[in-house]
């Protein structure tokens, strides 16, 4: 068996044998989501009981539940991903995705990279401590890491199957799913706060209370959180909305025109994924080194909140791609320290968003390239020139190369700003969260317009 066969014979879940229906899609995606939120509520057998989460802020965006069977989410499978597109990238390892025989490939090796670190992360989680075992055994500390194992190997067929059976990809829905639901319980939980038994959970309800109580000056954080929540949801709306459109002709029909649409944000929301999972795992994996003695990524120190005692960075890079927030800025002042974390995270969040949108757009089939072959396909030329190929990839590339860096940026600036001024959820969250469902929708509308009912037809028409 070669390295080929190897790869074609890993196990995976089959494609459906015939078109499906959008509900059919719809019941697969909730399947899909209703099992992974059982994983994460199904705590892990031999962890120590009085282990505390320290990780709720990262969980958000590796769409994990630490403690439970998916205690690492989607980190493993993102982190592969990043690893393969830079290997490919460099050309370490030689994959062309523009033909039907490499993107198997890279396909192939993705699940390949994917099932590595699945294992490699969840072994040296569960052995570093991160997650202590009862008794500090090593019966105790293989059983979880055989549950964290297993539990990880779930995610990766669940993507799958929302990839292939249901709408979008499994990993931007748990993403959204995540951030949907801490958005909801910190905008409306009405019980009461841990640290202030008097307010509430919810910042809705707390500002409510307080004004009823006669300080409407103490409302004002809780009704900014809300409207910041608001304002980046508009924001990431409208730069979804923007559009760059390409003339195009009709070659066998002269007089006849058309417009190709391409998106300001061209390589939509994987390239922030990428980034926000990289710098969670960088963070993740930081408090794990440090544990161990190995502070290679900075050092933590023990903060008690709402009294829970929690690991927060120190120092180090984790403690600078850890940035302030706009209230800790006005409460604290405007230190070095916190400046030099806001201009990090920044540059780090805006040039890894530029640099992954580059490395997606040729391995995500999406480069000139690609396009000018569906464009010839469909029958479609630029005016004025001859029918070649060669000619229609010169002039996209003065569309796509552009809008792929400063899409990237755009939206890698949206989410700086969002983490800066705070907001209900994590701020790169709500972005990845309006990106991934502007997608949902937008894939529904292209493979399901006929199956609409005509109030949905005619709302979709208003919004195309």
């Amino acid at each position: 068996m070669n390295f080929k066969s190897f790869l074609n014979n890993l196990p995976e879940v089959s494609h459906p044998k015939k078109r499906l229906g959008l509900k059919e899609k719809l019941k697969w995606t909730g399947v899909a989501l209703i099992i992974y939120f059982l994983l994460s509520l199904i705590p892990l057998y031999g962890l120590d009981p009085n282990y505390q989460s320290k990780f709720e802020v990262l969980s958000i965006l590796l769409a994990a539940n630490f403690g439970s069977l998916i205690s690492l989410g989607i980190g493993p499978i993102v982190t592969a991903s990043i690893v393969l597109q830079l290997l490919v990238g460099a050309e370490v390892i030689k994959v062309d995705t523009n033909t039907h025989e490499g993107r198997q490939m890279f396909q192939g090796l993705q699940k390949l990279f994917g099932i590595a670190f699945v294992l490699i992360q969840n072994i040296l989680y569960a052995a570093s401590g991160a997650l202590p075992a009862a008794g500090g055994t090593m019966t105790n500390i293989i059983l979880i890491s055989i549950q964290l194992i297993m539990g990880s190997l779930t995610v990766m067929l669940l993507d799958e199957v929302v990839s292939k059976w249901g709408v979008g990809s499994g990993i931007s829905l748990f993403i959204a799913a995540g951030v949907s639901r801490e958005i909801f319980v910190n905008a409306l939980n009405p019980l009461p706060d841990p640290s202030n038994p008097l307010l509430a959970i919810g910042n809705i309800p707390k500002a409510i209370t307080l004004v009823i109580q006669g300080l409407p000056a103490e409302a004002f954080w809780p009704l900014f959180i809300v409207g910041v929540t608001v304002l980046v949801f508009v924001i990431s709306t409208y730069l979804q909305s923007v559009k760059v459109e390409v003339p195009l002709s009709f070659g066998r029909f002269r007089g006849f025109s058309f417009r190709y649409p391409l998106k300001f944000v061209y390589t939509s929301n994987m390239p922030v994924i990428f980034t926000a999972t990289l710098i969670a795992s960088m963070q993740f994996w930081g408090l794990s080194l440090y544990n161990m003695g190995l502070p290679l990524l900075g050092t933590y120190e023990q903060v008690n909140t709402g009294g829970q005692v929690r690991d927060v960075p120190a120092g180090g890079l984790v403690y600078y791609l850890n940035p302030p927030n706009i209230r800790q800025i006005a409460t604290q002042g405007m230190t070095t320290d916190f400046t030099l974390s806001i201009i990090i995270y920044s540059l780090f969040m805006i040039i890894g968003a530029v640099l992954f949108s580059l490395l997606w757009v040729g391995i995500g089939g999406q480069g000139a390239d690609s396009v000018a072959d569906q464009i010839l396909s469909s029958g479609l030329n630029v005016p004025g020139f001859r029918r070649d190929k060669r000619i229609l990839t010169r002039v996209l590339n003065r569309y796509i190369k552009p809008l792929t860096i400063l899409g990237g940026a755009s939206v890698g600036a949206v989410a700086v700003m969002a983490d800066l001024l705070g907001a209900l959820s994590r701020g790169t969250g709500i972005l990845l969260t309006v990106m991934i469902i502007f997608q949902f929708y937008e894939q529904i509308k292209r493979d399901h317009y006929d199956e609409f009912p005509d109030w949905l037809k005619k709302l979709a028409k208003g919004k195309a």
